[in-house]
């Protein structure tokens, strides 16, 4: 990548996800600073990445974009420690969070003007994405883009690697994750509270969910709880989970009911 398409982009929160983010960023030729509550300063030394422990020399080290990939429940702590008045430009920030009315709501009302905002949320992670990026998609949402250029520059990244790019509201997205992603964590966290585990005679049906429980087990209880506690639209399609698994069941129990009149009847 040429110099004139590379950027300067500062991490803030370097766990799984951050690292993973990284290690395609660097592959690209962009520049990147790390900071996180964890000491990672071996890790980026062999990435080659510059790693703040405070977020404070972060921010005065002049970045293009500060991308925020701290947990769900820390994003407000986080920013809200953050000390803004050492920003040397207008800098866009961007977040990657599973849900995004939150950021949105967030960034905007602490954020001033003069900062770019970019509402993000990759719909894939180290596993899904351990082969690269193709086909999988992107979706954000330019809440408030002054820099048109830089703003490009950051969406370029996932392009260039194939991403499905697609743009919708922040609200748009809260709505169809708590239909897709949170029942789908809902359903495999079910699955693992009921121990549900191989058979020898399992139909390929079963080995699906088997399949669904394991990956999402694999994620922080912090990660579900957010994607509850802070997407309006989940507490609804908990409901209706609730409301349809109670619905098979009275008709389980009526086709039984039936069956034993008839036998009755027949006696």
């Amino acid at each position: 990548m040429s110099s004139s398409k590379s950027l300067k982009i500062g991490i803030v929160g370097f766990g799984t996800f951050g690292q993973f983010l990284a290690n395609t960023m660097i592959k690209q030729g962009h520049t990147l600073t790390a900071t996180s509550r964890t000491d990672y300063s071996q890790l980026c030394l062999q990435m080659g990445i510059h790693f703040f422990r405070d977020v404070t020399a972060l921010l005065e080290a002049d970045m293009d974009v500060i991308l925020l990939c701290t947990s769900i429940s820390s994003l407000s702590e986080v920013v809200g420690s953050m000390p803004l008045t050492c920003l040397k430009r207008p800098t866009l920030f961007v977040d990657v969070l599973s849900v995004k009315e939150h950021p949105r709501n967030l960034l905007l009302r602490v954020l001033p003007e003069e900062l770019d905002i970019l509402c993000t949320h990759p719909m894939f992670g180290p596993v899904s994405g351990k082969n690269g990026w193709q086909n999988l998609t992107f979706m954000y949402d330019r809440v408030r883009i002054n820099d048109e250029a830089t703003c490009s520059k950051f969406l370029q990244i996932f392009s260039s690697e194939g991403c499905k790019m697609v743009e919708m509201s922040c609200e748009e997205h809260d709505r169809a994750a708590a239909k897709s992603q949170f029942i789908t964590h809902t359903i495999g966290r079910t699955l693992a509270e009921m121990d549900i585990e191989p058979t020898p005679i399992d139909t390929k049906g079963f080995q699906a969910l088997v399949q669904l429980k394991e990956p999402v087990m694999g994620c922080s209880f912090d990660l579900y709880s957010g994607l509850f506690v802070h997407n309006r639209f989940a507490r609804q399609e908990l409901e209706n989970l609730e409301h349809a698994l109670h619905k098979v069941k009275e008709m389980l129990v009526q086709r039984m009911d039936e069956g034993q009149n008839s036998k009755r009847t027949e006696s």
